[in-house]
């Protein structure tokens, strides 16, 4: 499957993987062919990019099936996990969180990163598919650290409630486009303390969790919030999440501002090492998340266009690409294979 930015997708071109709404619900399904009409729905709804079919890239494993259907289960529980957190439902935060453990137990089965992390994204899905896929980011973090299966699973509950103490604060607040007051900033500053409150009223937490949420914006130099705590004050687990919560934001346009582009996305967190984020932690980073996922078009400076086909381990910026097109023409060629690892004097100028 290639992944096009959806004005490069052509009419009649089959969408090879779903696309989900708010609830989990399929939008569209794969194999549908893409008439004008349904490209032109999906730009209304803020769909930027779709896999669509292509047999020249079929060896390509841009997706995990049973890991979609995991993620498709856990957004379609996400209202219901608010709903018994905020309430203070153990026993229905217990059996709503089990499709959660099921997920952390498959991640580690499975251990390919590759297959997990891109999703297609509309709009109003944002805010959970976000907190699932900073779970997610976050269980394979911290299977590169070598947490234990049960840490996994507390960090993993951590990551997908880290936010949940938004839910008290007002909405015009949270999706607010313009800059926020300062008061306004300093209620959103509040969301980790609320956060913790909420998950409090649920003794099924842990304290482990209760830190992770309440210290996810907590810096390493002392200039994260809520408390400006430093370095060994912060716990592990929030240090591991602040990291996957950024890069995952920054990643997506949100509504005060447009996304970064992927190479950005991956420098800043690297460019936080020792200042904003724990040094270790981002060398960990480094080993588990590669800049630009499978299947993705990329045009570099030497003019040539290519398709992420593999990545080279340790070097998140360095994929092998397949050309199928001229570039100029967009008419299919015989194809070929670039090794970036090989050819030091090639950059990659943006993804296509």
């Amino acid at each position: 499957m290639r992944l096009e930015f959806i004005s490069r997708v052509k009419v009649n071109e089959i969408l090879g993987k779903n696309i989900v709404t708010n609830d989990g619900s399929i939008l569209l399904r794969s194999g549908v062919k893409l008439t004008k009409r349904y490209i032109v729905k999906l730009k209304k709804l803020g769909v930027f990019y779709i896999y669509v079919e292509d047999s020249r890239l079929d060896d390509v494993p841009v997706e995990d099936e049973r890991l979609c259907r995991l993620k498709e289960l856990t957004m379609k529980n996400m209202s219901t996990i608010m709903k018994n957190v905020t309430e203070g439902d153990a026993v229905g935060t217990k059996n709503s969180l089990s499709v959660v453990e099921d997920l952390v137990n498959y991640i580690i089965e499975m251990g390919d990163v590759n297959k997990g992390l891109y999703d297609i994204q509309t709009f109003d899905n944002y805010t959970y598919l976000h907190s699932i896929d900073t779970g997610i980011m976050a269980i394979f973090l911290g299977i590169t650290m070598k947490l234990s299966q049960g840490e996994l699973k507390e960090l993993s509950i951590g990551a997908i409630l880290h936010d949940i103490g938004k839910t008290k604060i007002n909405k015009n607040i949270i999706t607010k486009p313009g800059k926020l007051t300062k008061e306004e900033f300093e209620e959103i500053k509040n969301h980790p303390i609320y956060g913790k409150e909420i998950l409090m009223q649920n003794f099924s937490m842990t304290n482990r969790v209760l830190k992770a949420v309440e210290h996810h914006h907590e810096r390493v130099d002392g200039k994260g919030y809520p408390y400006g705590l430093t370095k060994n004050q912060i716990s592990k687990f929030a240090k591991i999440i602040g990291i996957c919560d950024v890069y995952d934001s920054v990643s997506n346009d949100r509504c005060y501002r447009k996304k970064f582009n992927p190479s950005d996305a991956y420098e800043l967190i690297l460019a936080g090492a020792g200042n904003a984020f724990d040094e270790e932690v981002v060398k960990d980073f480094k080993k588990t998340f590669s800049v630009f996922p499978l299947g993705v078009c990329l045009k570099l400076s030497n003019g040539v266009e290519g398709y992420v086909i593999k990545q080279n381990k340790n070097f998140p910026d360095r994929p092998i690409l397949r050309v199928l097109y001229e570039s100029e023409t967009r008419l299919p060629i015989k194809f070929y294979e670039i090794d970036l690892l090989k050819h030091h004097n090639v950059i990659v100028e943006s993804i296509m």
